[in-house]
């Protein structure tokens, strides 16, 4: 079985042009009809459907949200996956230069948006669109779920704090200590609602913000969801 018909069987579908396929698969180290300008239109492609799928899926996010969660799903980490789950390294055409390379990640992650816009081309909007929705779904659980727990401290406590409606924390620093080459701040960081504070130390005045709201939100631990 050749790369394209691996590639449509774990796809379950079958190009009707089947030179687009080969072309999504076909790096420009291999010949000249390769997958760059595919991997342009699969980007926005890939984009759209993403938004599309976010404002109808979490009715209740804002701008900001909606653009961080999007983000987390199109990136090049959440690219590789697919391109992992899809197996592409033994299907991709590749120039005998970056086949002793090895095959790298950026190349596997850019052949998606490529795949993308292939299949954009070949079917239309219905047909790319169920499958990006098939891969976001999949995706998603682990990779939203993965970003609740990579936000900054101060971002954390303030979101939790918006959606409860109550005052925004207080940061004021108390003090600086050390000489100017390795100075160390302290701040502290104040609640109105619920009623509480907490101090934290750094190099930066930053990282002692960061480590007060840290404080707070370990004082707030029972009641994060």
């Amino acid at each position: 079985m050749n790369a394209l018909a691996q590639l449509q069987e774990r796809l379950n579908y079958c190009f009707r042009d089947a030179s687009l396929g080969w072309q999504a698969l076909t790096h420009r180290s291999h010949s000249v009809q390769h997958n760059e300008r595919l991997e342009f239109l699969g980007d926005g492609v890939l984009n759209l459907v993403a938004a599309d799928w976010l404002y109808r899926a979490y009715p209740d996010w804002d701008e900001g949200r909606l653009s961080r969660a999007r983000s987390l799903l199109v990136n090049r980490a959440a690219l590789l996956l697919l391109a992992n789950k899809l197996g592409l390294r033994s299907l991709l055409r590749l120039g005998e230069g970056e086949l002793k390379g090895g095959n790298p990640d950026s190349i596997r992650a850019d052949a998606v948006e490529a795949l993308i816009g292939a299949l954009f081309l070949d079917g239309g909007w219905p047909v790319v669109q169920n499958q990006v929705i098939r891969w976001i779904e999949e995706l998603a659980p682990q990779l939203l779920t993965d970003a609740e727990g990579h936000k900054d401290p101060k971002t954390r406590l303030q979101e939790w704090l918006q959606a409860r409606q109550w005052p925004l924390p207080e940061y004021v620093r108390l003090e600086r200590q050390g000489p100017d080459h390795a100075p160390l701040f302290c701040v502290t960081c104040s609640l109105t609602r619920p009623v509480m504070s907490a101090a934290g130390k750094g190099k930066s005045r930053r990282e002692a913000e960061q480590k007060a709201a840290t404080a707070i939100l370990e004082q707030l631990a029972d009641n994060l969801v």
